[in-house]
């Protein structure tokens, strides 16, 4: 009996390893609401003193950058003329709706030109650019990349999204200086809901920046962040650039109107983007975003301060000197509740 289980055994392994198989990671996968930043000695005297402007050179582009590595989402509301006005005086970067008009760019180095899938390649090489596809899975993506770098050699060129590894591996293989990572953690993004694809977006950022880097490339956090503090615990994971769209809406340079105190805000996957941007939602798609309603909240220019606060009081207690630093002084501890809430309605 022996002798048989000796000759199965190896043929029902083989069997098994030829199938595809649904697979269950055991690993527990965190968020930004799973963890704190231990807080360290610090030598810094002042929050003032923590520096937040980083200088960056890319892989590709061979070009460089310096400024605050945060970025104004690309999405219609957020990604506007008027946005990139206020935030350029801080040294932020705005990545412009792709349906905005080329005409009404005025170039400068803190501005990036979103594109698709499906953009015609023929234009000035700006400074930055931004393929921007909610599936960044697809050999049809990884080839666009190769393209634009061919047609813009030096662009620094954004690329995503994706959640994993080997997929920002790919995507820096093909041709792109920044991976844009995040499926679904977007506060108008109901991609989870509708697909059940995703990844908790704190590990997506401490895995895929690692998978970035080694490769001599960066990373872009891009969803997920309603406070200040998780703006901290990205770029504590390794992300080199952080992508807001929910914090800053709601502001006078976002576009949309202002009716009982509020603004629309939508996803650009969502029914409403996709009747305005191409006359109805096509019948063999779902919609992958929400509309809601935030408070109208007046010039960007103050949230923007309180994150900025935020950020330098985050390097203070975690000891970083620099956001650069931040990484290599970032503890995180796991916890079960972070905020008292006894006064929250």
């Amino acid at each position: 009996m022996g002798r048989v289980l000796v000759v199965l055994f190896p043929f029902f392994l083989t069997i098994k390893a030829g199938r595809k198989k649904m697979r269950i990671e055991e690993d527990v996968k965190l968020d930004f609401g799973d963890v704190l930043i231990r807080p360290k000695r610090s030598t810094l005297v002042s929050r003032k003193n923590a520096v937040l402007e980083r200088t960056f050179k890319f892989k590709h582009s061979n070009d460089t950058w310096t400024g605050i590595p945060i970025v104004a989402s690309n999405m219609d509301h957020t990604g506007t003329i008027a946005m990139q006005h206020v935030l350029k005086d801080q040294k932020i970067l705005t990545a412009l709706c792709k349906f905005v008009e080329c005409s009404e760019w005025g170039w400068n180095e803190h501005i990036m030109r979103t594109i698709g899938l499906d953009n015609d390649l023929e234009f000035p090489t700006p400074k930055w650019i931004c393929i921007d596809i909610a599936n960044g899975y697809t050999e049809r993506f990884f080839n666009y990349i190769n393209k634009v770098r061919e047609k813009h050699p030096q662009a620094i060129v954004v690329a995503g999204n994706v959640c994993t590894p080997e997929a920002t591996e790919q995507i820096i293989l093909a041709g792109a200086d920044i991976v844009k990572l995040g499926i679904g953690p977007g506060s108008v993004c109901i991609t989870r809901k509708m697909t059940g694809v995703g990844y908790p977006q704190l590990s997506c950022i401490i895995e895929c920046s690692d998978a970035a880097h080694g490769l001599g490339g960066h990373a872009m956090s891009d969803g997920g962040c309603t406070v200040p503090g998780d703006i901290a615990k990205a770029f504590g994971a390794g992300a080199d650039f952080v992508m807001l769209g929910g914090m800053l809406a709601g502001h006078d340079e976002c576009s949309g109107e202002i009716e009982n105190g509020n603004m629309i805000f939508y996803g650009m996957s969502s029914e409403e983007a996709q009747v305005k941007y191409y006359g109805e939602k096509q019948s063999y798609r779902a919609s992958e975003g929400k509309a809601v309603q935030v408070p109208y909240r007046g010039s960007v220019k103050d949230t923007i301060e309180e994150i900025l606060g935020g950020l330098r009081s985050a390097c203070t207690y975690a000891g970083a000197e620099t956001l650069k630093s931040l990484p290599k002084c970032t503890t995180f501890v796991k916890v079960n509740r972070q905020l008292n809430e006894v006064f929250s309605s």
